[in-house]
């Protein structure tokens, strides 16, 4: 390949067209995977914070929605507290 002439032909630059949108595909999928693993509002995967769970969050999303009360909130809440000390 030293006394290369540039005459690749068509598939040449096909492959070499596809290579590069490959390439810099991953290298972009790469950085934004590794931007949302490392943002702070990342909940999905049992970063829940200091001290919280995944049932306090939902629970307190219900609470938040109005799909349980002020009694049924600390009921519930007291009880899963009670359980992961346990």
């Amino acid at each position: 390949m030293m006394y290369w002439d540039g005459n690749m032909g068509a598939w040449g630059y096909v492959l070499m067209v596809v290579s590069f949108i490959l390439f810099w595909g991953a290298v972009i999928a790469a950085i934004v995977l590794f931007a949302r693993s490392m943002s702070p509002g990342n909940r999905g995967r049992g970063s829940n914070g200091p001290g919280g769970s995944a049932a306090e969050d939902l629970l307190a999303e219900r609470f938040a929605r109005g799909d349980i009360d002020e009694t049924e909130y600390t009921a519930r809440l007291a009880a899963l507290r009670r359980a992961r000390g346990a």
